[in-house]
């Protein structure tokens, strides 16, 4: 098959208190942006790497993903829908587009390739867990709403993995309708496809403020 996968990497350092993009912070002395890279390079069915960019972060971002034939790179939009469509129009064809933030250094590639089996077969698969909290919908004073059946709830991480031109189309009707989503699944969701929940890995943390990088660490050294 041909597979595309398309690394967000155009994040800021706001949250992370850094004067630059967080995926050139370094994790046990490694970019966070090269540990995602090198987990899809080293994947098969994979046939090429789109890393999304800030214009001001390309060089150093060329540097710090690594040396890999398969990686280009595409200038980012303003939201991460923009972002995945500039990726996307850089794509002349493919089966599917795995999109993945490169915020998320931890990603295991048996993770990705089992994300991959269930988007071939059901179009579209998503990587997740199980909440672990008791979650609350409150009012607008905060008050407790309802309570939703925690069974039934999963925190979204990515890979999302979805079928190359079903995937356009849910992008072209999003665009039409004038939606703008921040996450990939909701496109299918908007257009009534399914997505398939497949089994991620608590591990598979976001980057987003400074404890993350210590967690990030625990986690590679086995400490936690």
């Amino acid at each position: 098959m041909n597979n595309v996968a398309v690394i967000l990497a155009g994040g800021s350092g706001t949250r992370m208190k850094s004067e630059k993009n967080k995926l050139l912070l370094e994790i046990n002395g490694k970019p966070v942006i090269r540990y995602a890279v090198e987990a899809f390079d080293g994947i098969p069915d994979i046939n090429k790497i789109i890393v999304v960019f800030r214009e001001e972060d390309l060089d150093e971002l060329n540097a710090a993903a690594g040396v890999s034939d398969k990686i280009t790179f595409v200038k980012g939009g303003s939201t991460r829908q923009q972002s995945v469509k500039n990726a996307v129009s850089a794509i002349k064809s493919a089966d599917l587009v795995i999109i993945h933030d490169g915020a998320r250094p931890l990603i295991k590639p048996e993770t990705i390739t089992s994300a991959i089996r269930a988007a071939k077969e059901y179009g579209a698969a998503a990587v997740g867990v199980p909440v672990k909290d008791t979650i609350k919908i409150v009012n607008a004073d905060k008050t407790v709403k309802l309570t939703p059946e925690r069974a039934t709830l999963y925190a979204v991480q990515t890979p999302q993995i979805f079928d190359f031109e079903l995937y356009k189309k849910a992008l072209a009707k999003a665009e039409a309708d004038g939606k703008d989503f921040t996450d990939d699944c909701q496109l299918f969701e908007y257009i009534g496809a399914p997505v398939k929940m497949t089994d991620g890995d608590y591990s598979n943390i976001k980057i987003t403020t400074p404890d993350d990088i210590p967690l990030a660490e625990s986690f590679l050294n086995k400490e936690v």
